[in-house]
């Protein structure tokens, strides 16, 4: 089999705090100014990463950038050199501070948009990173993921340059996006959710922030073929429910496509078109409003899960703890495992409590990549997550990140030391990094 799905999670950065940074995101306004456990978020991630890995699936770890930002403050005239705890008392500068402190690059799934070779025309791995033009402490991270993936994939993959930072083509990455196919080294049918179309139906209450013209612009680049490529818009009515990005809402592995009946607008469309293209079984799994409201989906991030195939066409699912402990999204995750038909065998529930109090699930932690041996291979090793390289990394997590992080620590003016000396040691077990840390300092 030349081809295989690789797991790639973020590594939690030792800035992890609680900000209320992204409007629409019901768990982050929830946790607003709480305080905030770096170390315990970081391990819980490695714990994540090593229990994957265990399954026998392929396992790569993105580090983090530098944080605190100071290149973005200085772009606001604000210096940790001065009198940044000044900060507190004034809005604006408030938000660009904690901004600047985002570790929100923990959640990969943002990172880009990948397209695996098998379905790519010209037959190559091809990743858009993402431009997410829609807030501030995530448009930062563009120019940094594309640094970080030219050096983890440069060799391998063609890397496309983010989308302008406009409104027409915000684009946040493979949260909104999904493949179905009969294997991972078979070619699939590339689905692109989107939430805004010019002139279209929208939501009400909270933005949309995938926009079709920039789903479109990545299917271009991708060289993705018409007769295996949809385009689907996200239904206002969830997005208004708190569901940001569509996998807080649908999550699918291969012939497996799990969603909620007001994931999409246009389901029956939707679905019609699906058939059509899908040159092999599908296995559609619906959850009405009635076995599980929008509510308990977003509180329990129960289509936050990791879908994962473990060999000889079986399938398991990695989902929060969180799934287990709401009633309805719990009843669901029993009925789908009861349920011979479908290929997904059992239900691991496991503790990423901590990135789930700001929003984010196991399948917001994780990029998926399809690629060959010999592309896995010419990843640089320090970035696969071995055993070896996860040990050292928790050892390094305990001696140095700070246990708990208050939401005003992040304008005290050691905090900018503090945080970069943390950085270094990350450097020093991943040293390709120091090919484009000076960019950060």
């Amino acid at each position: 089999m030349p081809y295989f799905e690789v797991q790639c999670d973020g590594l939690i950065g030792p800035t992890h705090n609680y900000a209320g940074l992204s409007f629409g995101n019901v768990a982050s306004a929830k946790n607003a100014q709480g305080i905030a456990y770096p170390r315990q978020a970081a391990l819980q991630g490695i714990a994540k990463m090593r229990f994957v890995a265990g399954l026998g699936i392929k396992q790569l770890i993105a580090p983090p950038p530098l944080r605190p930002n100071l290149a973005m403050l200085a772009d606001f005239g604000l210096s940790y050199d001065t009198d940044i705890a000044a900060t507190l008392d004034h809005p604006l500068h408030r938000g660009v501070v904690r901004a600047a402190a985002s570790a929100s690059t923990m959640w990969t799934a943002n990172a880009a948009m990948v397209s695996p070779a098998p379905d790519c025309t010209d037959g190559a791995l091809h990743i858009t990173i993402a431009n997410l033009a829609s807030a501030l402490h995530r448009s930062q991270e563009a120019q940094e993921r594309l640094a970080l993936f030219r050096i983890m994939f440069g060799d391998v993959a063609n890397i496309h340059v983010p989308l302008p930072s406009c409104t027409p083509f915000t684009d946040e990455g493979a949260a909104n996006h999904m493949r179905l196919c009969s294997a991972h080294h078979h070619a699939g049918v590339e689905i692109f959710v989107y939430g805004r179309d010019d002139g279209g139906v929208a939501p009400a209450r909270y933005p949309a922030r995938q926009t079709r013209k920039a789903c479109e612009a990545i299917i271009a680049l991708h060289h993705l073929p018409e007769e295996r490529t949809l385009l689907v818009q996200q239904h206002p009515d969830a997005i208004d429910a708190g569901v940001f990005h569509n996998d807080v809402i649908a999550m699918s592995n291969e012939t497996v496509l799990i969603y909620h009946e007001q994931s999409f607008l246009h389901e029956d469309a939707f679905l019609s078109e699906l058939h059509q293209k899908a040159e092999f079984p599908l296995c559609l799994i619906r959850i009405s409003e009635d076995e599980m409201p929008i509510r308990d989906a977003v509180e329990s991030y129960f289509y936050n899960s990791q879908l994962l195939s473990v060999g000889a066409g079986r399938m398991v699912i990695v989902a929060p703890t969180e799934t287990r402990d709401n009633h309805a999204a719990n009843a669901a995750m029993q009925r789908i495992i009861a349920d011979k038909s479908n290929p997904i065998d059992a239900v691991h529930y496991l503790d990423v409590r901590e990135s789930m109090r700001n929003g984010g699930g196991p399948a917001c932690l994780r990029l998926r990549l399809v690629m060959e041996e010999s592309a896995w291979r010419n990843v640089p090793a320090c970035f696969h997550a071995m055993p070896e390289q996860l040990a050292r990394l928790e050892d390094m997590i305990a001696r140095h990140y700070p246990e708990e992080l208050p939401p005003e620590a992040v304008h005290r003016a050691h905090f900018a030391t503090d945080m970069h000396a943390i950085y270094q040691k990350i450097v020093e077990l991943f040293p390709p990094l120091a090919k484009i840390s000076h960019s950060y300092l």
